[in-house]
């Protein structure tokens, strides 16, 4: 059965009107602000390990370096703070939200000058200790910028800020994994492998880098949410007023949950703590896998610049699509089918040795993917959201997303030390058996 002319142009002319969305300025104020949010992921946990390797650092040292990236596995501890505490002075000008985002964005440029000042070679625990400040101050700011992309818009667009907030995220993780090793490859000198002055150079321009998401917090609105609860400071006792604020900020986020899933809550969090475990793990040691196969720096970041960039903005912006048509838990389970898949490419690459076309295919499948699978897992983490309770619930959600995650990943070094590429990719792929069978469950329990 064929299509009329006409029925195909009005097609065309749907899509387009429906990608005009993501020009509104909420969506471009939260891709900016998801670009701020990556900017400094890859600076902890995916660049610095190339940077590690490079200076002699052993694989088993940098599985564990990894573990700095547990703060956001916690950083659900402090959020009750960043819904319920106003920052002196920074509230009656930015508002709550946008002071907690000005307040974290400082400390994060000053913590990646600190690690620009030193030498993983003779100073890697101090390098360690401000990994830590820049993972806490990154957290922080994601905590925000969920809670502000969540209060921001009615939940009918969520799924297109999801997107537009994953676009930017994985944009700034590229451009801060590729675009720092495009970098440090230009300030290297030709005449030596490990070169100190073009790694700390390239991280001062990455801390320059996040003004943009500064100036984003000083230009953009403050949310307005009517439904936030407000702690009572009626009790004259300063005991009382602490038993009240842990009971609303605290127990109240926890209560509010259970009581609206029942019995499916303990089914959603377990989805949450296993969706990204195979990508993760594997994340961990993919630099250290590039650099042990033979790939340059330039080839790395040109591959993902170039491929990883497209594929990305193509993953997420079309994981929002679907999920407008097929529902949320269906490319819930998409994603999670995909992310297990492109594992076993990277046990392929293993295979080939210095392959540039094969590793622009897995780059490309792998970015895609993700932008799938983290678009609709935005989505479905912000529908879980009270908005009484929107920083607290949601940090966490994706503090329980990384918990498991990157406590296994730490052992990643460990693991290819005493295995071959091939069976560690293989292993993790099959990591994604469980994320798999929960999307399944929830599925069927929940009404379409």
């Amino acid at each position: 059965m064929f299509f009329s002319r006409a029925a195909v142009l009005s097609a065309i002319a749907a899509f387009v009107s429906s990608l005009k969305v993501y020009f509104q300025r909420r969506v471009l104020t939260i891709f900016i602000l998801g670009f701020s949010g990556g900017l400094p992921l890859m600076l902890v946990f995916g660049v610095l390990s190339f940077w590690l390797r490079e200076a002699g650092v052993s694989r088993e040292q940098i599985g564990y370096f990894s573990w700095v990236v547990m703060v956001y596995a916690i950083k659900f501890i402090w959020s009750p703070l960043i819904d319920h505490l106003s920052l002196p002075g920074l509230k009656h000008w930015l508002g709550r939200r946008r002071s907690w985002l000005m307040l974290s964005q400082c400390l994060i440029i000053l913590a990646v000058v600190l690690m620009a000042s030193m030498d993983p070679q003779t100073e890697l625990k101090w390098m360690a200790l401000c990994a830590v400040l820049l993972a806490i101050a990154s957290a922080t700011q994601d905590i925000t910028i969920d809670a502000y992309r969540i209060e921001a818009a009615p939940e009918r667009l969520q799924a297109v800020l999801a997107a537009a907030y994953l676009a930017g995220y994985r944009l700034a993780m590229i451009f801060s994994s590729a675009g720092t090793l495009w970098i440090a490859a230009i300030f290297s000198s030709e005449n030596t492998d490990y070169d100190l002055q073009a790694w700390q150079s390239t991280y001062l321009v990455m801390a320059a880098c996040m003004t943009l998401g500064l100036l984003t917090t000083l230009l953009s609105p403050e949310p307005v949410v009517e439904s936030q609860i407000r702690v009572s400071t009626a009790e004259s006792s300063i005991g009382q007023k602490l038993l009240n604020w842990l009971k609303v900020a605290v127990i109240g986020p926890f209560v509010d949950f259970f009581a609206r899933h029942g019995l499916n809550a303990l089914l959603i969090l377990s989805l949450i703590a296993c969706y990204r475990v195979s990508d993760v793990v594997m994340g961990v040691m993919a630099n250290v896998f590039y650099v042990d196969m033979g790939f340059t720096k330039e080839e790395v970041a040109s591959v993902s610049k170039i491929f990883g960039v497209l594929m990305t903005l193509l993953g997420a912006a079309l994981g929002g699509l679907l999920i407008n048509s097929f529902g949320t838990l269906r490319i819930l389970l998409l994603g999670s089918l995909l992310s297990a898949c492109t594992n076993l490419l990277y046990c392929y690459l293993s295979t080939q040795g210095h392959n540039i076309p094969l590793l622009v295919a897995v780059i490309s499948a792998d970015n895609l993917s993700a932008g799938i699978a983290t678009s609709a897992f935005i989505a479905y983490l912000s529908s879980l959201v009270n908005l009484a309770f929107t920083a607290t619930q949601y940090a966490l959600f994706s503090s329980l997303m990384l918990l498991l995650p990157k406590f296994l990943g730490g052992f990643s070094g460990g693991w290819v030390e005493v295995m071959d590429y091939q069976a560690f990719f293989v292993m993790t792929a099959l990591m994604g058996l469980p994320a798999i069978l929960l999307c399944l469950m929830l599925i069927k329990k929940t009404p379409q």
